[in-house]
């Protein structure tokens, strides 16, 4: 077991610039340690573009950084979304899943700004590029902050409940990996799967205790047990089924900036005991899988 000192402030689940966070990723990571967090992972949807950035902030900062992704996935018929720390990005089964999943992303692009347009909203797809920045793809997130530009929303959570969402006039369903196929392949790119705040959103029917069994045969490592979106009965419960499977528990903010209220950066933290089994996984995963190790960067426990 790889061993992680008591005491540290571990936050693993956080976006940037590079997906749907306003913080480029050395600012985030400058950000995390005046927040006084010992480690961080950098976590943005589906892309690991931000980790170079970010781990040269990590050795100047003197934090470790734990590089991950939070990659898109469906299950059951319902959008789940699966943490993945320390997988290699290269790994070409996985690198060619993580580009269709970003091109998703893009290409549904033309028909949400149309569907917008449709009920009397007028942007273009320029708008949406000229907030998205140097992120990897262009998704909903940026749409919202288009139509905040534009004064047709307050903020992100308007424009997804009145336009963005599931069940609103400008959705657009985009390619999503099977859970148990992403699962699969995180491992074989030698990483640790968790599943992002299982009860917090539309995810909650299809990841009850049943089902989480089913995905800890499949290879789960772990569930996000704390987090903004979760009530505390419900994480009270939750932790007792990762007891039950013998599942990690993590805990994290899922810190976007200013796009997202409430989720301060260290607003929920992951033990250390947890951090060393994901530590742990992973490199057995690279083992397994005849890799090298993708390693935390930076403060005491990376290089």
């Amino acid at each position: 077991m790889v061993s992680v000192p008591e005491g540290l402030r571990i936050d693993l689940h956080t976006h940037s610039s590079r997906s749907d966070g306003t913080s480029p990723p050395a600012e985030l990571v400058a950000q995390a340690a005046a927040a006084g967090l010992d480690v961080v992972a950098l976590t943005d949807h589906d892309t690991a573009d931000g980790w170079a950035e970010a781990a040269e902030a990590a050795r100047a900062y003197d934090i470790t950084l734990v590089p991950g992704m939070e990659i898109s996935c469906r299950h059951e018929g319902r959008g789940v979304h699966l943490l993945a720390y320390l997988a290699d990005p290269t790994h070409p089964p996985l690198a060619a899943e993580l580009a269709a999943i970003l091109e998703g992303r893009t290409g549904r692009m033309p028909r949400i700004v149309e569907r917008l347009r449709d009920v009397g909203i007028d942007i273009t797809e320029a708008d949406v590029h000229a907030v998205s920045g140097d992120a990897a793809a262009s998704g909903r997130p940026h749409v919202a902050d288009a139509l905040i530009r534009a004064g047709a929303v307050r903020d992100r959570d308007e424009a997804f409940a009145r336009f963005l969402g599931p069940s609103g006039p400008a959705y657009v369903r985009r390619h999503a990996t099977p859970l148990v196929e992403m699962i699969g392949l995180v491992r074989a790119a030698g990483g640790v799967p968790v599943i992002a705040h299982p009860w917090g959103r539309s995810s909650a029917p299809v990841l009850q205790p049943d089902d989480l069994a089913a995905l800890a045969g499949a290879g789960l490592v772990g569930v996000e047990v704390d987090h903004q979106e979760h009530a505390p009965a419900d994480r009270a419960r939750l932790r007792g089924i990762a007891r039950d499977l013998d599942l990690v528990v993590t805990g994290s903010s899922d810190h976007h900036g200013t796009g997202k209220v409430d989720h301060d950066l260290g607003c929920h933290t992951t033990a250390p005991d947890q951090l060393a089994r994901i530590l742990t996984a992973a490199a057995e995963a690279a083992r397994g899988a005849g890799r090298s190790a993708v390693l935390p960067v930076g403060g005491v426990l990376g290089g």
